[in-house]
């Protein structure tokens, strides 16, 4: 069974092809950091303008590199949402327009359940297991049992960490994407340089908040220099240490949180599965990871290159849902918004 996936929620437009072998045959991945840096943050017009420029290109790259055509594909899997809505649609009419031409099924992917998933793809984990998901516009605690079963333990009330580390980032001068910056400036920094709040913390329940911590890293560098650009390394380095120590504090003591509200439920020591774009953090994984030996729990985090947005775990998504039934029709809409486990 060979699906052909398709990711265009972001400012990444990706193409894949994967087996029910687990195999990866193609995952061609353009991003756009270029054209975002000099705003600071992802432009949802110039991402959409850019998903239409490289969608064709990359589809023919991805089939090329795979040996492939569209007769050997059993099925077309896309991002139907949640994203920004321009570049949504530009998947998902991309898709169905293969689908129909091809005459091939055509399944509609939830992008977190893209994420949510990937540790099946890339390690086969059995369910059920407690999944973390942290991106740049989500961060989510659920107890993943099946495809589309999901029990929901919490979230964030504001900010995605991800789109924290990118405003954080931002503040101190350091260009986008943000995350990767700060986590390598951060290895230069005291992370006790700065005493940041920590949210929610010791309250019931694993919901998170990072808009104060954000507030607080903002008044700090404001205490420093009245610019960003009289920042000294030193100050931006002890700033970043201080802020991603914070958010390994916090992330601690939620997942604690999490671990004791699945067990209540009847969930003991499942594996702790970390997915998104955060988990790429190698500082935050390791904290998570001793956390998870800690509990006796296993651990699980994709590599690096599957826990940003790729076109392969929607591939991989569409694949868990395609040998279930779980097909779509040629009139399903794209979605701005749609939380995991809620049916379309």
């Amino acid at each position: 069974m060979l699906i052909l996936g398709i990711e265009s929620s972001c400012d990444e437009t990706a193409v894949a092809l994967v087996d029910d072998a687990r195999h990866i045959h193609a995952n061609i991945i353009r991003s756009q950091y270029e054209s975002h840096a000099p705003y600071g943050g992802v432009v949802p017009e110039i991402a959409a303008r850019a998903h239409i420029e490289w969608m064709e290109p990359l589809l023919s790259e991805a089939l090329t590199k795979a040996g492939k055509n569209m007769q050997d594909v059993d099925a077309v899997a896309v991002t139907a949402g949640p994203g920004l809505i321009g570049g949504v649609i530009v998947g998902l009419m991309t898709g169905k327009a293969l689908a129909s031409i091809h005459r091939k099924p055509l399944i509609a992917v939830n992008h977190l359940e893209g994420h949510a998933l990937t540790p099946r793809l890339t390690d086969n984990v059995a369910f059920p297991y407690l999944l973390l998901l942290v991106s740049g516009g989500h961060f989510i605690y659920a107890v993943v049992r099946g495809v589309g079963d999901y029990v929901l333990l919490g979230r964030s009330l504001d900010d995605a960490l991800g789109e924290a580390f990118d405003k954080c980032a931002k503040m101190m001068g350091l260009g986008y994407p943000g995350g990767p910056k700060i986590e390598q400036i951060a290895k230069q920094g005291n992370p006790q340089a700065f005493s940041y709040p920590k949210p929610l913390w010791g309250t019931a329940g694993c919901d998170a908040s990072f808009s104060g911590l954000k507030t607080a890293v903002r008044l700090s560098l404001r205490a420093m220099a009245a610019h960003e650009n009289d920042l000294t390394d030193a100050q931006r380095a002890g700033v970043a240490a201080s802020f991603q120590a914070t958010i390994i504090e916090i992330l601690k003591e939620r997942s604690l949180r999490a671990i004791g509200m699945a067990a209540e439920q009847g969930y003991q020591r499942l594996p702790l599965v970390v997915a998104g774009g955060v988990a790429a953090n190698q500082a935050i994984g390791n904290a998570l990871r001793e956390l998870a030996a800690s509990q006796g729990m296993g651990y699980v985090a994709p590599p690096p290159a599957l826990c940003t947005d790729n076109a392969a775990m929607i591939a991989w998504a569409g694949l868990e849902r395609f040998r279930l039934g779980m097909i779509d029709a040629l009139d399903v809409e794209p979605r701005a918004r749609w939380p995991l486990g809620v049916a379309k």
